[in-house]
């Protein structure tokens, strides 16, 4: 059922958070540190188990789909529109290491591209044919 896959989803965000949540406070952190990359790791990682294993219908990754297709960019949108507002209070420095990585980024497409496209097979040299054969 698709609410299985909701739950799931659900579980491991809570699961991520509380994760998240510790680490801030044994590293010294009053914030949630990585809570939601933990969250998104344990939904990949015991999806692939149980289904794997069978025990993840069709119908319950419908639910996660689900989720993923509109919780992932809102994830997104809000942590980019607080790294430009941590660039901009945090100096020059911060604004050039993120023009670095856009940089970066854009010059790795190419590559990243040509890496994603299947082989494609050359015949060998064919040799010429003698003019008695012909």
């Amino acid at each position: 059922m698709i609410i299985y896959g909701v739950a799931f989803l659900a579980l491991c965000t809570l699961a991520g958070l509380f994760i998240g949540e510790v680490l801030g406070k044994l590293i010294g952190v009053p914030a949630n540190v990585g809570g939601v990359g933990i969250a998104m790791l344990l939904l990949i990682f015991i999806g692939s188990y149980l289904n794997k294993r069978g025990l993840f219908d069709k119908k319950s990754e419908q639910g996660v789909e689900f989720w993923s297709a509109v919780y992932i960019p809102i994830v997104v949108a809000m942590a980019a529109q607080q790294n430009v507002a941590g660039a901009l209070s945090g100096g020059p420095m911060a604004i050039l290491a993120g023009l670095a990585a856009v940089g970066l980024g854009f010059a790795l497409v190419p590559m990243l591209d040509r890496l994603g496209q299947p082989k494609t097979k050359t015949a060998a040299p064919s040799k010429p044919i003698p003019s008695t054969q012909r």
